[in-house]
């Protein structure tokens, strides 16, 4: 595939996009012609369609699109100028390349939340993980492929599947420094701890809010999605069950950040402030990425840490 990262003035490119946006738009001389934004996961690229003849077939915005045109330069910023567009069949893309996508390695990160699935000795909290990442299929599917949200952390392809794993590894230092954690319940919480964002969040290249989502959001779902399989598991003590919802509906820590219940169990506390801490060392590293080129050491007043962040100094 041909990135657009690589594109050189003056290059024929006959390749496959992401259609950001489409506008419909006219030339001062009245002329209509198509302005678009493509889309990879290296970048975006502005292109014009300025002859709307019969090589251009109808496509909108979100779409997948075949285009042939040829890279120029206006206000010494690349172009493509297009003179032919269709509409790309499945199977002629991977969505992974045009959008946001974990650099982990997705089966390796898998492999290992299954080794924390099997170090589960509790019978019942093990074959609860099972029902999840195991047993259903489509919930696999679309746990691997998910981020962790919209936007602020985690926002790319495996995003969540990559927090999952991280909470839980948090855990698990939590739980061999605090013999008072129960281990199996407070790994199982953090495997499970955001699983409602299956849900909460449609597939890319949307990555928005359903509603679903916007109505219940994701740790209200999460609890019910633990719910209907705890009661599928046969003589599943409810107890347990409610500890492992609780942890759930408190994972957030604080009524105000959206948690329904504050943590009563050391577990739950214990869930929240590793899911905190994955959140804001994964923002802040992000961050860092964005602004590794810029000189200046200061990268501004960022409202998520009220603060002014600077990069340190190796």
């Amino acid at each position: 595939m041909k990135f657009i990262e690589t594109m050189l003035e003056g290059e024929s490119i006959s390749e496959v996009y992401f259609c950001k946006n489409k506008v419909d738009a006219k030339t001062k001389a009245g002329k209509s012609y198509y302005s678009v934004f493509l889309q990879d996961r290296t970048g975006i690229l502005d292109g014009k369609v300025w002859d709307l003849n019969n090589g251009i077939e109808h496509f909108e915005t979100n779409d997948y699109i075949r285009v042939d045109g040829v890279v120029t330069s206006f206000n010494g910023t690349l172009q493509l100028n297009i003179k032919r567009i269709r509409r790309a069949q499945e199977g002629e893309y991977d969505v992974a390349d045009y959008m946001p996508v974990t650099k982990n390695d997705s089966d390796k990160m898998y492999d290992d939340l299954m080794s924390k699935i099997e170090s589960v000795k509790n019978k019942y909290l093990n074959e609860l993980l099972r029902s999840f990442f195991v047993d259903d299929a489509a919930f696999v599917k679309s746990f691997r492929s998910h981020s962790a949200a919209k936007s602020i952390h985690h926002s790319f392809i495996g995003g969540l599947l990559q927090h999952s794993l991280a909470v839980a590894e948090i855990c698990e230092f939590i739980a061999g420094k605090y013999s008072a954690v129960n281990r199996d319940l407070l790994i199982t919480a953090a495997l499970l701890h955001d699983i409602g964002k299956v849900k909460e969040l449609s597939d890319f290249p949307l990555n928005d809010y359903t509603d679903e989502g916007q109505l219940l959001g994701h740790i209200v779902m999460g609890a019910m999605m633990v719910q209907e399989k705890a009661e599928k598991i046969e003589g599943f003590p409810k107890v347990l069950k409610d500890e492992v919802i609780h942890c759930i509906l408190a994972h957030h820590g604080e009524l105000e950040y959206g948690s329904p219940k504050k943590p009563a169990l050391i577990e739950a506390q214990a869930l929240s402030l590793a899911d905190n801490m994955d959140a804001k060392l994964q923002t802040f590293s992000e961050q860092l990425e964005a602004r590794a080129k810029e000189k200046d050491d200061w990268m501004g007043f960022n409202k998520i840490f009220d603060s002014n962040l600077r990069k340190t100094t190796i």
